[in-house]
């Protein structure tokens, strides 16, 4: 039998914070169309075999960078030899709710922690005794929140703080669901919540990010550079943070990049335009690769990009464009404004405003693609990506990991 192909793979990724709200770790989610992978292999090998070749063929640990992630492990896959080919200090194996707590599987959970792997165990409701012993063997323990009312929620954490374990809340769909986990101990949140936008009327932007969004608005009408260090004049803090990323960028450079002349003339404007672009999300919050906005934000915007470069080689001009759509389209979750009112004074071309405002045209197509890779909705994804002709699984895989791993060496140069 020959080895299952990443090319009908689907790889989908949902982030997971701390209670400071920083990003540290990711939940891998492997499927196929249908998202069942007995359709796409005949062999008892399947999900093991997959999940290791999507490792090295697609390149996931590089791209998870400092961040570990989270795999779902089915009874086949934990008694495959192939489980041991993962690189145990980037993942964690999540054991399916599926998986019976019997003699061979608590021994074979045992063999794996003395390996070195760590493991969780996925989608508990309630603290059953017959799973007691399969229990002791984890570090981690999920809890499925929208499965469970506020009070059983309370109930339940109650007897598994007793446990000793870290409490991971997954399907966090609002900050006041994160609050309430958040005071009932629970040390890990897996879900987009913090993408979510709260619009507050009324509310005005920080004056360093109005200054970022008129000074983006100048680099877009093709402003002169005098113009645009002007601006720049009553920032120090952004100039600092900006020759920061630029120098990041320009390392094999034999000089540092010391003004914002400077750094127009070595990077040009259309990468000076990105840096700008993601200091938005960096400024007033916490920095680097802990910050899970900007890390989604790096994200989205490049893997558009690549997608864009995919659909039509050799047009930059798209590649910007979808570039500008995916970092964009975070912006009301950033500021608390409705886009309409972000991209109102940036003279934006058409088809990005369309894309913006109404998830229309092409653009907007490629931003419903990539939002569905980021919730892992296979059924979603799929129709997704029959609307953009010239993209398959294989190439929107590849693209995601360098995005992934373009998006960590930004975030964690930050950190230096």
């Amino acid at each position: 039998m020959s080895a299952p192909s990443t090319d009908q793979l689907f790889l989908g990724r949902q982030p997971i914070l701390d209670r400071e709200q920083r990003l540290v770790a990711y939940e891998l989610l492997f499927r196929n169309g249908s998202g069942n992978f007995a359709e796409i292999t005949d062999g008892a090998l399947a999900t093991a075999t997959v999940i290791a070749n999507a490792f090295t063929e697609l390149g996931i640990e590089a791209a998870l960078g400092c961040h570990r992630g989270f795999i779902n492990v089915d009874e086949q896959f934990l008694f495959s030899d192939l489980l041991e080919l993962l690189p145990r200090q980037s993942v964690v194996l999540e054991l399916l709710e599926t998986i019976q707590p019997t003699a061979a599987v608590i021994e074979r959970c045992k063999e794996l922690k003395i390996a070195g792997f760590t493991l969780a165990l996925d989608d508990v409701i309630e603290l059953d005794p017959e799973y007691a012993e399969l229990l002791a063997q984890v570090e981690i323990i999920k809890v499925d929140i929208q499965l469970l009312s506020p009070s059983a929620l309370t109930q339940l954490a109650i007897k598994l703080k007793t446990t000793g374990k870290q409490l991971l809340a997954e399907k966090v769909d609002s900050r006041q669901q994160m609050e309430q986990c958040l005071q009932l101990g629970f040390t890990l949140f897996q879900g987009y919540y913090f993408a979510k936008p709260t619009i507050i009327a009324g509310k005005k932007l920080e004056h360093s990010k109005l200054s970022l969004i008129k000074l983006l608005g100048l680099l877009l009408s093709d402003a002169d550079t005098s113009k645009l260090e002007q601006a720049l004049k009553p920032e120090p803090g952004l100039t600092v943070n900006l020759l920061r990323m630029t120098n990041s960028v320009g390392a094999g450079l034999r000089q540092k990049i010391t003004s914002l002349r400077h750094a127009i003339t070595v990077l040009g404007r259309r990468q000076l335009q990105r840096w700008l672009q993601l200091l938005v999300f960096s400024t007033g919050t916490q920095a680097g690769a802990g910050n899970p906005l900007l890390m989604l934000a790096a994200t989205r915007g490049r893997l558009m990009e690549l997608l864009a470069e995919d659909l039509r080689p050799g047009d930059d001009a798209l590649a910007d464009r979808a570039f500008m759509v995916g970092i964009m389209s975070l912006m009301p979750a950033l500021l608390g404004l409705p886009m309409a009112d972000i991209v109102a004074p940036l003279g934006l071309s058409a088809d990005v405003h369309d894309a913006l405002c109404d998830g229309g045209g092409q653009l907007g197509e490629m931003l419903h693609l990539t939002e569905s890779c980021e919730s892992g909705d296979i059924g979603a994804l799929t129709a997704n990506l029959e609307k953009l002709p010239g993209l398959n699984a294989k190439l929107l895989n590849l693209a995601q990991t360098a995005a992934l791993q373009w998006a960590n060496s930004i975030t964690e140069s930050k950190d230096d």
